[in-house]
């Protein structure tokens, strides 16, 4: 162990950790492009060959080109996924129907509280009317 001081075996660890934090970067950058729906199939082999190819200065370039839309797109994502978590969940755990009214006065409430937009009360309310 004389030949291998401490301060080594951090510096390892250290590059191991970059090493790992680099991977992560670029599939999440190379995820990223796949889940663009903006680009093109052309757009998107360009900019995979392009990380792949020239790695550190791809993701840089990425990164500094289209950053910000990877962060709006991970934001719209996280919420379709809890929309339609919230609908799995209601939809599963729902009980006997209750009466229209009982139902139309909870939307109300919901739409008055701000938990719905108009627009949402309005296709539900459309669709508890229809569903009766």
């Amino acid at each position: 162990m004389d030949d291998y001081p401490l301060l080594d075996a951090f510096l390892t660890m250290l590059y191991f950790f970059l090493w790992v934090l680099w991977f992560l970067l670029l599939f999440k950058i190379i995820g990223d492009i796949f889940r663009d729906d903006d680009l093109g199939g052309w757009a998107k082999a360009g900019w995979t060959v392009f990380v792949c190819i020239v790695p550190f200065l791809g993701c840089f370039v990425y990164l500094l080109a289209r950053g910000r839309g990877m962060g709006e797109r991970d934001v719209r994502q996280a919420r379709e996924q809890q929309q339609a978590f919230r609908a799995y969940v209601q939809q599963t755990a729902g009980t006997a129907p209750a009466r229209t009214g009982e139902e139309l006065s909870k939307l109300a409430a919901l739409r008055d509280h701000g938990d719905l937009t108009p627009a949402e009360y309005e296709q539900a309310k459309t669709k508890v009317l229809a569903s009766h």
